[in-house]
């Protein structure tokens, strides 16, 4: 075993704010905007990217202030990884707290941002701005890939 898969041998809650962070893996999928049914609950994805989404780069352009100028955004903690019913399958956080490993994919285990591009696996290119959209059209953006897996290499 990789002596800094640290990932492997650390709960979330036992992690550092640095092994925390690089965790994830840079997907966006997250900041994909969702919908809630009100009387059955369930969630479904749009396409729909958060207005702080840097589409192309798949990053957060105010991380830092993000939760002032996005009221909502969730900032995601070991509580809350245990709580949410959307984070996506492929999601590290997700995966290390149901035991599983991280995919080839995951910049830990490829040494590179980009193999999460190349895999299919982030938002690059996929999305539309929230930006003056109106709620009522997030229903025309409904898409089923990011709860999907990926397809194996």
């Amino acid at each position: 075993m990789n002596k800094n898969a640290f990932w492997k041998t650390k709960s979330l809650e036992d992690m550092t704010s640095r092994e925390w962070e690089s965790l994830c893996d840079g997907c966006a999928r997250c900041c994909l905007n969702k919908l809630e049914d009100w009387d059955s609950g369930e969630i479904v994805w749009t396409n729909v990217a958060c207005t702080l989404l840097d589409g192309e780069s798949c990053r957060c352009k105010d991380y830092d202030n993000r939760a002032a100028t996005v009221p909502d955004c969730i900032q995601l903690t070991p509580d809350e990884v245990n709580t949410l019913t959307w984070l996506p399958p492929t999601c590290a956080y997700r995966l290390v707290a149901e035991g599983e490993d991280l995919y080839w994919w995951h910049p830990l285990i490829s040494g590179s941002r980009e193999t999460v591009h190349q895999a299919g696996i982030s938002v690059q290119g996929r999305t539309v701005p929230e930006d003056g959209m109106e709620l009522e059209d997030y229903e025309h953006h409904v898409v089923t890939w990011p709860g999907e897996l990926p397809e194996d290499p």
